[in-house]
């Protein structure tokens, strides 16, 4: 890593702790100073101490690391400029990639992930003329197929078998895992570097799993999500509890408190407030849990499940175009939550004769056959695209919801500016009831903690 000038390193710190703040990660004042210091004390030799000695100061919980190694590949290189080596040798490459990997030698890999990128990266008229792709880069190279000559080599050095070759096998796809990455922030750099890091910084870097989309949401984004259910809800909890006090303490009674000022010459000195018998509320959950909303569903009922505690009841109802309570499944589900969508979609009746969407026959069947699950301490959320697959919307099962309940809120994954459009009927249910966009956790999380009843 090249040593900046002392206005460069300041220059490249807050540009970290600036883009870092763009993706949504809370870095300060203190923060940065701290950075300063990790810097000055560390030095710009060890350029992976130098990461651990940032991530230490900057970040706040080990779910913000992946977008800080991404950004700090970009204000910290490995190097500048592009090796210029010409053509590869794909096969010579990639032997020396399997030896790489047998060895663990990552100075060697990130090297070869250099190579890689100038070989079998650039694109346009001439390599690396528009720019450089990790992804074709890896389309060509295909370290993922080196796993099994890898496994042979280790192994015949020496290596364990049986229950060891499981082990060694996911230590080798780590190492592989770790050669993509290296390809991946290679290729960053060099676009960085012809458009600027700031930029690349703000659209080029994954956001953090409470920001990524749940309609786009990979697996193993939707399971990063899920471990952060139970921290979630112990927030979420804590806020829900202060609101409570907040509000058992009742509202200022005007006409007794200006009775009472008569003894003061109407200077109201002691409010008397109107008493609360605060009760646990009841929450009720309609989820679609089909094609892509279903990672927004399954989210939401496990962070609920997890809330239990606040509500005096909580039913859970999952429909595809048939409904069906799933209560029972979710509680029993609850140390199992990457399975918990295919145990609903196994052991509940959630289709007919088709499998698409239908709203309006799911909402009709909610109101006939479980009136009982809502009445007026009960607060609904209904959880979907609303996308009736061009089916009656029902509208008037919505409007006896509505009438039943003490609130029904609708959270809907979708953007607002697609409300509306192709077979969406979001904006006639919004006409009924209250409906929010609520497309990550971040913002899922802000409505749960501003809607849920107290």
């Amino acid at each position: 890593m090249n040593a900046p000038s002392d206005s460069g390193l300041t220059e490249r710190l807050t540009g970290l702790a600036a883009a870092l703040r763009s993706h949504g990660v809370r870095v300060g004042t203190g923060e940065t100073v701290d950075a300063a210091r990790a810097v000055e004390t560390l030095g710009l030799a060890g350029r992976e101490q130098l990461r651990e000695g940032l991530a230490a100061t900057l970040l706040h919980h080990t779910g913000q690391r992946p977008v800080f190694d991404a950004v700090f590949d970009l204000y910290f290189p490995r190097g500048v400029g592009a090796p210029g080596g010409g053509p590869a040798d794909r096969d010579a490459l990639r032997d020396r990639l399997a030896a790489a990997l047998a060895d663990d030698d990552t100075a060697l890999m990130g090297r070869l992930a250099e190579e890689a990128v100038d070989g079998f990266g650039g694109y346009g008229g001439s390599p690396g003329a528009d720019g450089w792709s990790s992804y074709q880069t890896l389309d060509r190279l295909r370290p993922q197929t080196l796993l099994a000559r890898v496994r042979d080599e280790v192994r015949a050095r020496g290596g364990g078998t049986g229950f060891g070759d499981r082990l060694l096998e996911d230590e080798i796809r780590r190492r592989i895992e770790e050669f993509r990455r290296m390809v991946t922030a290679e290729a960053r750099r060099r676009v960085a570097e012809r458009r600027g890091r700031d930029e690349i910084a703000r659209r080029a870097v994954p956001p953090t799993a409470d920001r990524v989309d749940f309609l786009f949401a990979r697996k193993d984004q939707l399971a990063e999500l899920r471990r952060t259910v139970r921290p979630l809800a112990r927030k979420l909890a804590t806020r829900l509890a202060a609101r409570r006090r907040r509000a058992s303490r009742g509202t200022v009674d005007l006409r007794r408190t200006l009775r009472g000022s008569l003894s003061t010459g109407g200077v109201p000195m002691r409010p008397v407030l109107r008493r609360r018998r605060p009760a646990r509320p009841e929450l009720v959950l309609l989820c679609d849990v089909s094609g892509s909303v279903s990672g927004f569903s399954d989210f939401t009922m496990l962070l609920v499940q997890a809330l239990h505690d606040e509500f005096s009841k909580v039913r859970v109802f999952a429909f595809v175009n048939r409904i069906d309570e799933v209560t029972g499944l979710l509680v029993r589900g609850a140390a199992d939550p990457e399975g918990l969508g295919l145990r609903i979609r196994d052991e509940a009746a959630l289709t007919g004769w088709h499998g698409s969407s239908d709203y309006g026959t799911a909402l009709g069947e909610f109101t006939d056959r479980y009136a009982d699950a809502v009445g007026a301490r009960t607060t609904v959320f209904v959880l979907g695209d609303a996308r009736t697959n061009m089916a009656d919307p029902n509208l008037p099962a919505v409007r006896e919801l509505v009438r039943r309940a003490r609130r029904v809120h609708w959270l809907n994954p979708e953007p607002h500016t697609l409300w509306g459009t192709g077979d969406s009927a979001a904006p006639e249910y919004a006409s009924l009831v209250e409906m929010h966009e609520c497309r990550s956790v971040r913002r899922l999380s802000a409505l749960v903690g501003r809607l849920l009843p107290v």
